[in-house]
């Protein structure tokens, strides 16, 4: 019986060391993003695709090395005798010139990897972003959550100080009633902001790859310091987004169309030797065995689509200037857009910050002349309102400022602001 007992207790011991060790695990954004990279699907695919051009940038060396190819026949024919025979053949071939062919399909094959791996750049950059969004919005609502217990905390001492002035006669009824609406609104409240909490954390764990309904804490904080680098500075720094990237390469694939388009404008040749064995048939004079050298030159003197494919391709690449000169407009205007708007949402929370403090004396104010009979229900009630709206918007307004970051950084093609100061 001694050792049954020791084992419940051990096992206790055990169980209570893993809750421990569970709940004092704190996610923090770093963990976030590497977490992300490694289960997110659309970022796995687009490395996956990285690898795919790759093997096809190796594969358009192909026309630069020789070829050899092999064949067997075998035939049987029907004349005054019949007979069969079985033919080996063994070709080396040479591309010697193509008019700049190869060179053109190898460039596009270059320049296509460049493009798959901006766009893993990209994803990458998005997955940062999202991962940021997530996290924050989920630090955001726990934050809150926090706030409002804090709500419901000042609820109830409004309702008791009600109830004991009620008790004491120097309050009416209505005063206890008005506090009792307060207080179960604020319950109320409460459990939105843990259920907000728990869909802001689900959406973290599916971006990360973890179980929907896991629970945990979060490290971080969303109040930051940084001093905003020159604006300038980040629309340089904007101009080498992937998507930048991506139609500059698209540009250069134009360009090497158009070589495309002018290679059949030239003669291509061709060297090649062969071995070819004969065994069987009815004609014991001919030579069993073949050995062929030569060198073949082919020139296509007219055909009227190679015109205008060439005709097509150079508009082809004055469409991709024009995109490129487009997207740039663009990425310009974002950056000056979303910079604005990192600068609005900073002075909107100093703002807050002020609100907050001044909610937090008006409230104090209210308190205590409701407690001393110098003030109705009405205005302790309101002043408790306001300083929990304050609250929750000095919480909304440093998700703002933290979230315009998030999307200046998207916008630049950075991971961090901070590094652009170091």
């Amino acid at each position: 019986m001694k050792s049954f007992f020791k084992g419940i207790h051990i096992y206790i011991i055990a169980l209570s060391l893993i809750v421990f060790i569970s709940s004092a695990y704190a996610l923090t954004l770093d963990e976030a993003v590497s977490l992300a990279k490694e289960n997110l699907p659309s970022y796995k695919a687009s490395l996956i695709k990285v690898r795919s051009t790759e093997a096809l940038y190796d594969a358009s060396l192909a026309p630069y090395l020789p070829s050899l190819d092999a064949s067997i026949s075998q035939k049987r024919l029907y004349t005054s005798k019949e007979f069969s025979t079985r033919t080996y053949d063994l070709t080396l071939s040479y591309t010697l010139f193509d008019g700049g062919k190869r060179r053109a399909n190898r460039d596009i094959a270059w320049l296509n990897l460049n493009i798959d791996k901006e766009d893993a750049r990209k994803n990458l950059l998005e997955l940062e972003y999202n991962i940021k969004v997530a996290f924050y919005s989920a630090l955001a609502q726990k934050e809150t959550v926090e706030q409002r217990k804090i709500q419901l905390q000042n609820a109830q001492k409004d309702h008791e100080v009600a109830e004991g002035r009620y008790k004491f006669g120097v309050a009416k009824l209505s005063d206890v009633l008005q506090a009792s609406v307060r207080l179960e609104q604020a319950r109320y409240n409460l459990i939105q902001a843990e259920g907000d909490f728990k869909k802001a954390l689900s959406e973290l764990n599916s971006l990360i790859g973890k179980s929907l309904d896991s629970q945990y804490d979060i490290a971080g904080s969303l109040d930051i310091d940084i001093k905003l680098p020159d604006r300038n500075k980040l629309s340089d720094i904007a101009l080498q987004r992937p998507e930048v990237k991506q139609a500059e390469n698209s540009l250069e694939i134009s360009r090497s169309n158009k070589s495309l388009a002018n290679s059949a404008f030239y003669p291509s040749l061709q060297l090649s030797t062969s071995y070819s064995k004969t065994k069987g048939g009815a004609f014991r004079t001919s030579s069993p065995e073949e050995k062929t050298v030569g060198i073949t030159a082919t020139w296509n003197i007219f055909e009227l689509g190679k015109f205008f494919k060439r005709k097509s391709s150079e508009f082809e690449k004055g469409v991709s200037a024009e995109k490129l000169n487009d997207l740039k407009r663009n990425v310009l205007l974002d950056v000056h857009k979303t910079y604005e708007d990192f600068i609005t949402a900073s002075n909107k929370l100093k703002v807050a910050e002020q609100q907050l403090k001044q909610a937090e004396h008006n409230y104090s104010q209210a308190f205590g002349e409701y407690k001393v009979g110098k003030a109705d229900i009405l205005s302790l009630v309101q002043a408790e309102s306001l300083l929990s709206n304050a609250r929750e918007q000095l919480i909304s307004s440093k998700l703002n400022l933290i979230l315009s970051k998030a999307l200046l950084e998207k916008i630049v093609g950075i991971e961090k602001l901070e590094s652009l100061s170091q």
